[in-house]
């Protein structure tokens, strides 16, 4: 594209489901400042595409993303570090409003691991492997590991992870909390995709409120998520699929979300 080589790939359907593919497996999609720059611009896009109602987030069939591109940092001072101001990168994934699925084969390290808890669902195939082995490199996570990974597995699990470097693999991960569920590996990608269709059917305004309230009540105190979730509660009584949903209910028979020009009314 203009003579680049894309480092991502993105595929749209009429369903409402994006699939956004990293594509860098001769380095087992490190995430370079490139990629990076790259998905922030995804996700800018899709956030803004009402076509678009759940996004897909995967890897290759072997890796998901193998942490950072430790070649472009090998020899970065302090003050370079800062000026690459890599949160801008994060910060349209991190604040992405629909939700977000990882489907994850293979390893998923350092930032692969922080990439893949920024989604909403993690699915991931019974040999992948999750880890934070930056400080065997002599650095710590700087993309949300040591926050993400605490607040989804606890102090105790998350602080062994950290410290010792060592992966864990996926039912490992899944008792603890880390990730949604676990599926042979060959059928990692399909199972989120129809987990997608599935909430991509489903009102959209609803899903985009349940992640926003869900997302803003997690560190605050009680009460105020008990507020945010009343509100939203009570707004989604304005939108055509509330008034779609609940006649369906009453008359006995499917609904039909998500119509054209609903979204716009919504």
């Amino acid at each position: 594209m203009d003579g680049i080589e894309r480092q991502t790939v993105l595929e749209l359907s009429e369903d409402g489901v994006a699939v956004l593919r990293l594509n860098r497996p001769d380095v087992r999609n490190a995430l370079s400042p490139a990629l990076r720059q790259e998905l922030a611009e995804h996700f800018h896009a899709l956030a803004d595409d009402p076509q678009v109602a759940c996004v897909v987030l995967t890897g290759g069939p072997t890796v998901f993303a193998a942490g950072a591109d430790i070649k472009a940092m090998a020899t970065a001072s302090p003050g370079e570090m800062m000026a690459r101001a890599s949160e801008r990168s994060w910060a349209p994934i991190k604040d992405f409003p629909k939700p977000l699925i990882a489907a994850v084969n293979g390893w998923a390290l350092g930032g692969g691991c922080e990439l893949a808890m920024h989604a909403d669902m993690i699915i991931a195939g019974e040999s992948a492997k999750f880890g934070q082995p930056e400080i065997r490199v002599g650095i710590m996570p700087g993309a949300g590991g040591t926050q993400r990974l605490t607040r989804a597995v606890g102090k105790a699990r998350a602080m062994k992870i950290l410290l010792t470097g060592e992966p864990v693999s996926a039912a490992e991960a899944l008792a603890m909390g880390l990730i949604t569920e676990v599926v042979a590996d060959e059928v990692v990608l399909a199972r989120a995709v129809a987990l997608a269709q599935t909430i991509a059917a489903l009102p959209r305004m609803a899903a985009r409120k349940i992640k926003e309230v869900v997302l803003a009540g997690l560190d605050g105190p009680l009460e105020a998520g008990l507020r945010l979730e009343r509100q939203a509660f009570q707004l989604l009584f304005d939108t055509a699929d509330q008034k779609e949903g609940m006649a369906a209910f009453i008359e006995k028979r499917p609904a039909r979300f998500n119509q054209p020009g609903e979204e716009a009314q919504q």
